[in-house]
C-alpha cells in the first residue's frame, strides 16, 4: 500500500539551504518512490486528494502530534570498516601506520572465522541503522566468505550497502594479505559474483572495488582493478593522503606517478564513482585532478583527530567542485554515528578557521548537507537519494526530540524557530532520538521498530 507521511520535514536543497517544512506531506508509492511533496499541507488526506490518491488506497504515517519530531533523510556513511567495529575507541597514542599493525590487522585477520564475522557484522549493521544510516560504504576484510556474509546480512537487514573486499598484496603482514595477484583477482571476482547473485540489479547491496590503499597494493593489482572498474562500471573506494608518513611511503613505492592521486589516476581508478577517504594532505594539483575526474571525498573528522592525521579542508575541496560526504571511519573513528560525525566536521572546521582562514568554517546547514545529499553525490546516488524531492526513494528517519530518555532537553520558551530544534539535535542528539528508519519505503530500524 502507498503511504502518506505527514508532519514536519527537514532536508537539504543545496549546500547552505536547509529547508524546514513545519506542515508538509510526502506521498510514497508501493516501491518506495516519492510521488509528491506538498510543502504546505493541511493534512495527509488533503494532500492525497490533491494528488488524486483515493481514500483507502494509502496509509497515513505521522509523528506523535504531541511530540517534537520531524522527518529527516537517511544518513550516508561514505567510509566505514565494518570489521573494525570491536576496536572502536582503541587507538592509544598511535598514528595511522602503527595503528594498522598494532590494532587493525590482527583484528581483521580473525575474520577467517565466520562466527566472528557474523557476530561483528550483525552488530555494526544494527548499530548504524539505529543511528539513522540508511546507506553505508563498507570495507570488509581480505576474506571472501566473510565479505559475502556482510553482503547477505546487509541485504537481510534492508540497509543499502556498498560491500568491498579489501585488496592488499603488498606491504601487508604475511598472516593477513593476498598471497598473490591471482589470489586477489579471483577473490574479488568471487565477491562480485556472489553479490550479483543475491541482488542482481544491485538495488540494495552493490559490490565496490576496494584497493585498501596505494601502499598496500602492487601497481599490477591497482591497474587490474582500474580496468575492472572501467569494464564493469563498478564503483571504487580507497584511501588517500590520510597521514604524511603514508604519503611518503606511497611516493617511494609508486615512483611512476608524480602524486598520490596520480597513482590512482594512472591506474584507471579515478572516476566519477570513486570514493577517496580522508584527503587531509592533498596538493592543489591533486585537488584539481580529483575534481576533473569527478571523484568524491569521504571526510572522516573523528578518525583524523583520533589518529592525529590532520584537518581536511572541506570548504577548499567544495570550492573546487569536489564532491564531499561524511564517513565515520570506524574504528579509526570512535563512533558509528553520522550525526556525531557531522558535529565533529563542524568543530574541526572551526579549528581550521582559528588559524586565520574564516572561510574554512562549516555551518549546521552545510554539515547536514554533507551527511545526506553530499553523501549521495559521493556514492553516485544523488539522482535517487539525499532529500525528499519527488522521484527519489523514501530513505528516511523520524527524529523525536522529546522521546523517553532523550539526550536533548527541550525548553519551549528558548526556542524561537524550527531551526533551533535542528541545532539542538545536531549538537545533543543520538540514536535514542531515531524513532523509525525506512529504506526504500520499508521500515527497518528505530526505537519504535525495536519495541
Amino acid at each position: 500500500m502507498r503511504n502518506v507521511y505527514f508532519g514536519t520535514f527537514v532536508h537539504s536543497l543545496a549546500l547552505a539551504d536547509l529547508q524546514v517544512l513545519p506542515s508538509a506531506a510526502v506521498g510514497v508509492d508501493e516501491d518506495g518512490t516519492i510521488k509528491f511533496l506538498d510543502t504546505n499541507s493541511r493534512s495527509a488526506e488533503a494532500s492525497a486528494e490533491k494528488h488524486s490518491w483515493t481514500a483507502g488506497s494509502y496509509s497515513v504515517v505521522s509523528g506523535d502530534p504531541a511530540s517534537v519530531s520531524f522527518f529527516f533523510p537517511g544518513f550516508f556513511d561514505t567510509h566505514i570498516h565494518a570489521s573494525q567495529y570491536p576496536n572502536v575507541g582503541l587507538f592509544g597514542k598511535t598514528t595511522l601506520l602503527d595503528w594498522l599493525n598494532n590494532y587493525t590487522f590482527p583484528l581483521e585477520s580473525s575474520f577467517a572465522d565466520l562466527k566472528i564475522a557474523d557476530n561483528v557484522y550483525s552488530r555494526v549493521i544494527a548499530r548504524t541503522l539505529s543511528n539513522g544510516t540508511t546507506t553505508a560504504a563498507y570495507y570488509a576484510t581480505v576474506h571472501t566468505e566473510g565479505t559475502n556474509l556482510l553482503a547477505d546480512l546487509a541485504l537481510k537487514a534492508g540497509q543499502r550497502a556498498f560491500i568491498g573486499r579489501c585488496c592488499m598484496d603488498a606491504n601487508s603482514p604475511d598472516y593477513y594479505c593476498d598471497k598473490s595477484l591471482e589470489d586477489a583477482q579471483k577473490a574479488t571476482l568471487d565477491v562480485i559474483e556472489h553479490i550479483t547473485k543475491i541482488d542482481p540489479n544491485h538495488d540494495i547491496v552493490c559490490p565496490i572495488l576496494t584497493p585498501r590503499f596505494a601502499a598496500s597494493c602492487s601497481k599490477e593489482l591497482l591497474c587490474w582493478l582500474g580496468k575492472l572498474s572501467t569494464d564493469t562500471s563498478l564503483p571504487v573506494q580507497t584511501h588517500i593522503s590520510e597521514n604524511m608518513l603514508e604519503v611518503e611511503l606511497v611516493k617511494r613505492m609508486h615512483a611512476f606517478a608524480d602524486s598520490y592521486a596520480g597513482v590512482y589516476d594512472m591506474c584507471g581508478l579515478l572516476n566519477d564513482k570513486t570514493i577517496l577517504a580522508h584527503a587531509v594532505h592533498l596538493t592543489d594539483d591533486e585537488r584539481a585532478l580529483i575534481a576533473k575526474r569527478g571523484s568524491g571525498i569521504a571526510h572522516c573528522p573523528a578518525s583524523n583527530s583520533a589518529l592525529t592525521s590532520g584537518e581536511t579542508r572541506v570548504k577548499w575541496l567544495l570550492d573546487a567542485g569536489v564532491k564531499v560526504g561524511l564517513g565515520t571511519d570506524v574504528s579509526g573513528g570512535f563512533t558509528p554515528s553520522i550525526l556525531h560525525t557531522a558535529r565533529q566536521a563542524l568543530l574541526v572546521s572551526r579549528h581550521l578557521s582559528m588559524k586565520g582562514e574564516e572561510s574554512h568554517k562549516l555551518s549546521i546547514e552545510e554539515v547536514l548537507y554533507l551527511a545526506t545529499v553530499g553523501g549521495a553525490e559521493v556514492c553516485g546516488l544523488a539522482n535517487k537519494l539525499g532529500n525528499f524531492l519527488p522521484g527519489k526513494k523514501w530513505d528516511a528517519q523520524l527524529i523525536t526530540l522529546d522521546c523517553k530518555n532523550s539526550p536533548v532537553d527541550i525548553f519551549p520558551w528558548e526556542l524561537k524557530t524550527p531551526e533551533d530544534l535542528v541545532a539542538k539535535w545536531l549538537f545533543n542528539g543520538d540514536d535514542r532520538n531515531v524513532t523509525k528508519v525506512w529504506v526504500d519505503g520499508n521500515l527497518v530500524a528505530g526505537t519504535a521498530f525495536a519495541s
